[in-house]
């Protein structure tokens, strides 16, 4: 009997039931709709630090096996995400980049899978030419989820694809395949009268919403099916 497919969804915002997290549990609604067993972990309810350039991924014949070695809250979501054949990261936008939570947690997943080892053709030391060898032993289909307040064309113009598509890159190097989707133009708060702001319109945010929102979910939905597809195949 075919195993199922193991899709871990890792919430970097703060709040649980905003934007963000709506994203990610449209997508973890795709994927366990294509036979995905799921998992949705808030990044905010666990303590934990950063990478510690401990090292102690990179010594030779480490023990490590692909996970960090801090032994802290976090190890055990690290050790179930090593397992898993599905791994999408959502975050809100601050300052042009993920939030310093979804860094952290990407450090620690990460790093410990990459190495300073390539794999060069025979008889060549290329540099960074070659194929970087990645302690995985099959592609994870995994993707990054980003919301933000800011509308598409505004995105573009302040050049956030470039920056945001480097953590894409990351992913892609690391696990073998990864995916960008962007939530633009979101609605912030449940009260508007509440804050100072006159950069925008509360009623065209609400409109856009409203227009809008509906489709970024479903675009969530269908990267989620997608996903385990492609996890399928690795199968």
């Amino acid at each position: 009997m075919e195993k199922k497919v193991k899709a871990m969804f890792v919430n970097g915002s703060p709040r649980k039931n905003w934007n963000t997290a709506k994203m990610l549990e449209s997508a973890m609604k795709g994927a366990q709709e294509a036979g995905a067993e799921t998992e949705l972990v808030h990044l905010y309810d666990i303590k934990f630090q950063g990478c510690k350039s401990c090292f102690a991924c990179k010594i030779k014949n480490s023990k490590c096996n692909g996970v960090c070695a801090l032994k802290d809250d976090l190890r055990p979501v690290l050790e179930r995400a090593r397992q898993a054949d599905v791994l999408v990261f959502g975050s809100p936008v601050y300052y042009s980049y993920p939030t310093g939570m979804m860094r952290a947690f990407m450090e620690r997943a990460m790093f410990p899978i990459g190495t300073y080892m390539y794999e060069y053709p025979e008889g060549e030391t290329n540099g960074h030419a070659g194929k970087h060898i990645c302690l995985r032993d099959k592609v994870i289909p995994s993707a990054m989820i980003f919301t933000m307040n800011c509308p598409e064309d505004y995105m573009k113009e302040i050049g956030y694809p470039p920056i945001l598509e480097e953590n894409t890159k990351c992913m892609a190097d690391i696990y073998g395949y990864a995916e960008t989707l962007y939530a633009c133009n979101t609605y912030q708060f449940n009260d508007y009268s509440r804050y100072d702001f006159n950069l925008f319109s509360e009623e065209d945010k609400r409109r856009y919403r409203d227009e809008h929102f509906a489709t970024d979910l479903q675009n969530a939905y269908e990267l989620g099916q997608r996903l385990v597809a492609l996890a399928k195949k690795e199968k």
